[in-house]
């Protein structure tokens, strides 16, 4: 049994039992992946998947134990090639990271371009996806950290720390009669207007559909979309009103007019999330410093370990705290 044969069965597992796309992965040929997978299943004694004709078509259930084993061996491979790394102190590697398209779009740029800088060496791999997928990404070893958002209590997944607070904004057309009112607008308003938003927007336990529940009235989603500039895109064609994260909102979108919505929704928190047990390379830490500036590194690395209880970091700073000092800056 090798780690490459256990870093084939992974990528096929993740690749949904297609052995030609998990081959692309690992940047290995199609026989080469198959006659690996089978020395590995003559060695094991068993199979590790339910075979409908030349195809893989289930996970065995002994294939299932082996595979959640397996994940647990690459991860601490990974893990003793980063302490080696961090002891040569190599300044090369790459950063994996899952998000949301609205965090990659608005909220990582910043970081990720400091962290070019300090480390040129490193490149930066973003895969922005679903809210539902992110975390699995973490969880299946795909990415070295998720970044992703959620009302009160932190992702069940690995160890989250967070980032930064935030609220969600209406946004209309400018013409349109919501941005003449002089009083906020209320959820019995909103209930009369068709809505664009996010994805998760659709979901029984999304926040924001919990918001209208609480109120006795129920939100007419006339739209949804993965991606912010999409929802802008939509409400700028009159298909809605916009609710949406208020860092997706840029001095670019002066043809919108922005109603804050914080009397209405619960704030949200934005985590980054991280495996348990993980050995940071120092130019994660490094990201996380940019990222989130509050989070003390070495409490960080010693939260990974489990040395010490997951911190409550009390200061965790509110977006517009971030664009305000960021202010003097660009200015």
């Amino acid at each position: 049994m090798t780690l490459a044969q256990l870093r084939y069965l992974i990528a096929i597992a993740d690749s949904g039992l297609n052995i030609t796309l998990a081959a692309e992965r690992v940047h290995a040929t199609q026989p080469g992946l198959s006659k690996q997978l089978r020395q590995l299943e003559d060695e094991l004694g068993f199979q590790l998947f339910v075979r409908k004709g030349k195809s893989l078509d289930a996970v065995t259930h002994a294939g299932e134990q082996v595979i959640e084993r397996a994940r647990m061996i690459l991860a601490e491979a990974a893990n003793i090639r980063s302490i080696a790394a961090n002891l040569r102190n190599e300044a090369r590697g790459e950063l994996r990271i899952a998000t949301t398209h609205t965090q990659a779009r608005f909220a990582l740029p910043a970081a990720i371009a400091a962290l070019s800088a300090s480390y040129p060496q490193v490149s930066v791999h973003l895969q922005p996806t679903r809210d539902t997928e992110v975390l699995a990404r973490l969880e299946a070893g795909q990415v070295d950290l998720a970044i992703i958002s959620s009302v009160g209590v932190p992702p069940a997944s690995g160890i989250a720390f967070p980032a930064y607070r935030w609220q969600r904004v209406i946004v209309t057309p400018k013409a349109h009669p919501l941005a003449a009112r002089a009083q906020p607008p209320t959820l019995d308003d909103l209930a009369d207007l068709p809505l664009v938003s996010y994805e998760s927007s659709l979901k029984s336990e999304s926040s924001l559909r919990r918001a209208f529940e609480a109120a006795g009235v129920t939100p007419q989603i006339a739209m949804t979309a993965g991606d912010a500039d999409l929802i802008k895109t939509y409400v700028r064609a009159g298909l809605g009103i916009g609710v949406l994260a208020e860092m997706a909102m840029h001095e670019s979108d002066d043809d919108l007019h922005t109603l804050a919505a914080d009397h209405l929704f619960p704030l949200c928190t934005t985590w980054i999330v991280l495996r348990r047990e993980s050995v940071l390379r120092e130019y994660m830490l490094e990201f996380i410093h940019q990222f989130a500036p509050h989070l003390d590194r070495r409490e960080v690395t010693r939260t990974l370990a489990g040395e010490v209880a997951a911190a409550e970091w009390p200061n965790v700073p509110h977006w517009r705290e971030r664009v305000a000092a960021l202010a003097p800056e660009a200015a």
